[in-house]
């Protein structure tokens, strides 16, 4: 995903007060500072400079202009002079797409020998931008507002979370998500409102029958089997059972020619992401393991058991991490070590985690799935690397989405896994154990996550506030009780709000 390919806009406000000298001078000034964003690495889109806004007409035909723009997924807006915020409303009213909020100005420093009023009347964003928060608060607009120099690595930085939060935002818009099958029988929290879903994020997400995708699959040539058996012998270390000549060679075919059919139905079909079950595989030889895993891999969203809103949310994330060091994969919560002073979540899933966050070596390898009642599924296995990483989870509430968050620290294996089939990661979950699975499940914590190497708590938060759903960060300052109020309060606030 070349996330440069993406605009935000910068756009400057002041006013024809000043005159035309002092115009020119917040011209090239803003001009300068949009470059300066545009170069920097830690931004990962193109910034694109804006002419002053001066006037309500001028301002309600830059938003027009961005919201009609395909390209374009944000507005910075800054503040050089003061810039009277009433011109701001009919076009903060109708525009639809992020905004940042920049609280900078031209120079760091206040020049104590030259400073003079001709300074002071042009350098007034200490004011303007007081006078720019004020309508967005009255409005009640969602923004990001984000304090300091513009050449300051911590202002780059969280203007970065925040252009990286537009991109997966962006990328939901029109998006679709097909489901092969319903999801898991009797199953709670991968149910949801598919419709309101829609509506709030701007994804949509429909159901074909596996005998759809399984038509897709026959129609692949033994060529291209070939060619990507090939590649798993090329790119993996291969279980000596699947090499050419050995008893489960036909397998590894078989899970070849699935992921090359998945591909073929997504990318006609211009899905952005899929789920699949175990218990709905009819004319499947076996579940799509290696396929699910190299998907991912290749940036599709993907759920387990029919769980399009993490497969979705999986989209999303890796939308947003899109260049950085470290992935992001479907995840699952599943069995934990309750070692005294060394408690740990080890995460799973019966196939599919993505090898973008694996460590190490990975292993194409063949073993029983033990439910479904399909032939052995092939699938990748490693470990994955440690470090600090977060676990998200979106729940349909029934009056809302919730976006839960946990910041964690995974570590490296202590000990092998020489009997244990699937791809994982070991973490510690903050503040505790204790605290931290307490708090998950009284959130009503899904068990299926997006598991994230590359991203933050900001980059979640920043999307949650443009999707306009509720946050709850479980981290290193947690405590129970206040987590618990704070759910009570979300709970009314969302009420009131609707």
């Amino acid at each position: 995903m070349d996330l440069k390919k993406l605009e935000v806009w910068f756009v400057t406000g002041s006013q024809h007060l000043y005159g035309e000298e002092t115009l020119q001078q917040v011209a090239a000034h803003s001009q300068t500072i949009a470059k300066a964003l545009d170069q920097a690495k830690q931004i990962p889109v193109k910034v694109v400079f804006r002419p002053t806004v001066k006037s309500p007409e001028e301002i309600y035909h830059t938003c027009v202009e961005a919201n009609n723009n395909s390209n374009c997924i944000g507005i910075i807006a800054w503040m050089h002079t003061f810039s009277p915020a009433k011109m701001w409303i009919g076009g903060l009213r109708i525009l639809q797409k992020p905004l940042l909020h920049l609280h900078t100005q031209f120079n760091r420093d206040i020049p104590w020998n030259e400073i003079d009023m001709d300074f002071m009347n042009l350098n007034q964003s200490a004011h303007g931008d007081r006078e720019f928060g004020f309508i967005m608060s009255r409005m009640r607009l969602e923004r990001k507002v984000v304090t300091g120099h513009w050449q300051d690595p911590d202002t780059l930085d969280r203007i970065n979370a925040w252009a990286r939060a537009a991109a997966g935002w962006h990328d939901w818009q029109g998006a679709k998500f097909v489901r092969f099958g319903d999801n898991m029988r009797q199953v709670a929290v991968t149910e949801g409102d598919k419709v309101e879903a829609e509506l709030k994020f701007g994804y949509s997400v429909n159901t074909y029958g596996v005998g759809d995708l399984v038509a897709t699959i026959g129609a692949i040539t033994d060529k291209a089997v070939d060619d990507l058996v090939k590649e798993y012998e090329d790119q993996y270390k291969l279980a000596e059972s699947l090499r050419k000549g050995k008893p489960q060679h036909a397998s590894l075919r078989e899970a070849a020619k699935i992921e090359l059919g998945l591909k073929a139905f997504l990318e006609q079909g211009n899905f952005k992401g899929f789920t699949d079950t175990f218990e709905d595989l009819h004319g499947m030889v076996q579940l799509p393991g290696i396929a699910s895993q190299r998907l991912m891999a290749a940036g599709y969203g993907f759920g387990g058991e029919g769980d399009w809103k993490t497969s979705a949310l999986v989209r999303a994330m890796k939308t947003m991490g899109s260049g950085l060091p470290g992935g992001n994969s479907f995840m699952e919560d599943y069995t934990y070590h309750f070692e005294p002073g060394n408690n740990l979540v080890l995460g799973a899933h019966m196939l599919e985690i993505c090898e973008s966050i694996a460590d190490g070596p990975i292993s194409c390898e063949i073993h029983p799935l033990g439910i479904g009642g399909k032939a052995d599924p092939v699938r990748l296995v490693f470990n994955s690397a440690a470090g600090p990483a977060i676990n998200a989870s979106i729940i349909d509430m029934g009056n809302r989405f919730r976006l839960l968050v946990n910041e964690v620290q995974a570590v490296a294996p202590a000990h092998p896994l020489p009997k244990l089939p699937v791809a994982r990661v070991l973490w510690k979950p903050y503040p505790d154990m204790k605290t931290g699975c307490s708090a998950w499940i009284l959130a009503g914590g899904a068990h299926h996550t997006c598991y994230s190497q590359n991203l933050t708590a900001e980059h979640l938060r920043d999307f949650a506030d443009m999707a306009g759903i509720e946050l709850a960060l479980i981290g290193k300052d947690t405590e129970l009780y206040r987590f618990r109020n704070e759910l009570r309060w979300n709970e009314a606030y969302y009420q009131l709000k609707k």
